[in-house]
């Protein structure tokens, strides 16, 4: 069964740090760019990152960049977002996300999902 697994989510206070691992059982995510999406109650999925399949390139929203990064472990079939400086707006249900294509900003475009972590930013 192909499946991605995320866990590391939980309640962090603000300026917290949390680190997000995805883990796919299955299938190889060698081939695959790997994408962080969130959704927060009563608001739309947004993509929070993306990796190439390679490593080389990562792209990030405005909302977290230079507080979010994105690395992926191939030998472990595993990508990891590390989340620093946490602020309660990124309060949301995390999902990992491969696409065999690229990283996208489109949901739609990718073929796996993970059933996701809850991230909780509050003191």
């Amino acid at each position: 069964q192909l499946q991605l697994v995320e866990s590391g989510g939980g309640l962090v206070q603000p300026g917290g740090s949390l680190r997000l691992s995805c883990a796919a059982s299955g299938f190889s995510l060698d081939y695959y760019a790997i994408g962080w999406f969130r959704q927060a109650p009563g608001k739309e999925r947004e993509g929070v990152s993306c990796i190439s399949s390679s490593g080389f390139t990562t792209n990030y929203a405005d909302t977290v960049k230079g507080r979010f990064t994105l690395s992926r472990d191939n030998a472990k079939n595993t990508v990891y977002l590390q989340m620093n400086s946490l602020k309660p707006e990124d309060t949301a249900v995390y999902y990992c996300t491969a696409n065999s294509y690229g990283c996208s900003r489109a949901a739609l475009e990718y073929d796996y999902w993970g059933q996701g972590t809850q991230v909780t930013v509050s003191s």
